[in-house]
């Protein structure tokens, strides 16, 4: 087979990967209040409404950086409209359990909304990869080196575990 018809397999893999992601977030947040989706079983706990933010930050800031483009957090105004108590810049990554009980939400929509907003970011990446470009090395200090392929699986893996963390987060609010 070509490099061309393997990019296009594996492209097809990706899309398929970050679909499921885009599927699961309303399935996880909808219907559930603010209060709910705020929810912690302990205060060192993340909270459901943390977990999909970060899980689309994570994603946003990684894949817009593989592009070379500014990230729908700040270009689409989504920092504005969560107007959280963190720097425009956070992603989650480090965050403390104060922090996390600092994350405000009014609305659930935004959630899903910003979500929405890095699935089009995210395929638009997807859409743009061939075969130099995912080969390319982006983090030499790593062994093996970090190419742009490892990345977005690694983006993937990341946000397919917070979305699995909120989906138990919201079997418990729904047992509560």
């Amino acid at each position: 087979p070509s490099a061309a018809s393997d990019t296009t397999v594996a492209r097809d893999l990706l899309r398929d990967g970050f679909d499921r992601i885009h599927d699961g977030v309303p399935a996880v947040v909808d219907g559930l209040t603010p209060e709910q989706l705020l929810w912690r079983p302990d205060p060192e706990a993340n909270h459901l409404a943390w977990l999909v933010w970060h899980l689309s930050r994570q994603a946003d800031a990684q894949l817009a950086a593989l592009a070379d483009r500014e990230q729908a957090w700040t270009a689409d105004g989504w920092a504005e409209r969560f107007d959280l108590p963190y720097p425009t810049e956070a992603h989650g990554y480090a965050m403390s359990g104060d922090d996390v009980g600092a994350f405000v939400l009014d609305d659930p929509a935004l959630l899903t909304g910003y979500a929405d907003a890095v699935h089009s970011l995210t395929l638009e990446v997807i859409d743009a990869l061939d075969p130099e470009t995912l080969a390319r090395v982006i983090d030499a200090d790593w062994d093996p080196p970090v190419t742009v392929a490892v990345r977005v699986v690694s983006v993937l893996d990341d946000a397919a575990k917070h979305l699995g963390q909120a989906e138990y987060l919201r079997g418990l609010i729904e047992r509560r």
